[in-house]
């Protein structure tokens, strides 16, 4: 079943293109650990906030992505530039009107 993690960063003032450049880097590597779509997103109305949408094949294949070299690298280099807020849920797909 697909697991999905949505969620937000809170970032510092004035790093959230930073942290959206780390983020949007390309990877090939999330395509060979499951991950089938991670989209990183912005709001005019929350500055200090990147959202970011994840689907993976499965709750494991993302929790094992978290071990992959570049995923570490990115974390190291994105957490100064981060406030500490985060939220956002993790769930199963259950299902889509867009496929069967």
């Amino acid at each position: 079943m697909t697991f999905a993690n949505v969620g937000t960063l809170g970032v510092k003032p004035g790093q959230r293109d930073e942290v959206v450049a780390i983020l949007t880097r390309r990877s090939t590597d999330l395509d060979g650990a499951g991950c089938l779509s991670y989209e990183v997103g912005i709001s005019d109305e929350h500055p200090d906030t990147v959202f970011v949408s994840e689907l993976w094949v499965s709750a494991d294949a993302h929790q094992a992505s978290l071990q992959l070299a570049s995923v570490r690298a990115a974390i190291k280099e994105a957490m100064p530039l981060l406030s500490g807020e985060m939220g956002g849920d993790r769930f199963e797909i259950v299902g889509s009107p867009l496929r069967n």
